[in-house]
């Protein structure tokens, strides 16, 4: 079996995954982490196959609106990507305040975002 997993299906890595799995953090807590590890790494994904020839938002709604050709499924993209332009607005806020690029974020960082909220 493979050390990763499916990229399109899952972009976090089994390593990410037992990382926070692992983390000293009550069950909502590392959940919440996930969700936006998950998130970025899809941003990551979404911002390395494209140049800077569009702005985040048209990326994020490219991106949403291929996934959902998979399913035949508009409402689906819609609502993937309200949710995840919503964090990716919330990660790219929370990276500013600590000094750092939204793609330099690491799991210690989401911890200290969720911690946070």
């Amino acid at each position: 079996m493979s050390n990763q997993l499916d990229p399109i299906s899952n972009p976090l890595n089994i390593q990410t995954i037992q990382e926070i799995d692992h983390l000293d953090l009550p069950i909502m807590q590392k959940h919440h982490v996930r969700i936006l590890a998950h998130c970025l790494q899809i941003f990551k994904i979404i911002t390395s196959e494209k140049s800077s020839e569009s702005n985040n938002e048209n990326l994020l709604r490219q991106w949403c609106d291929n996934q959902s050709q998979k399913f035949d499924d508009k409402k689906f993209s819609d609502l993937f990507y309200v949710q995840l332009e919503s964090t990716v607005k919330k990660l790219t806020t929370f990276s500013k305040s600590i000094n750092k690029n939204i793609e330099d974020l690491e799991i210690d960082d989401l911890v200290l975002l969720v911690k946070q909220s």
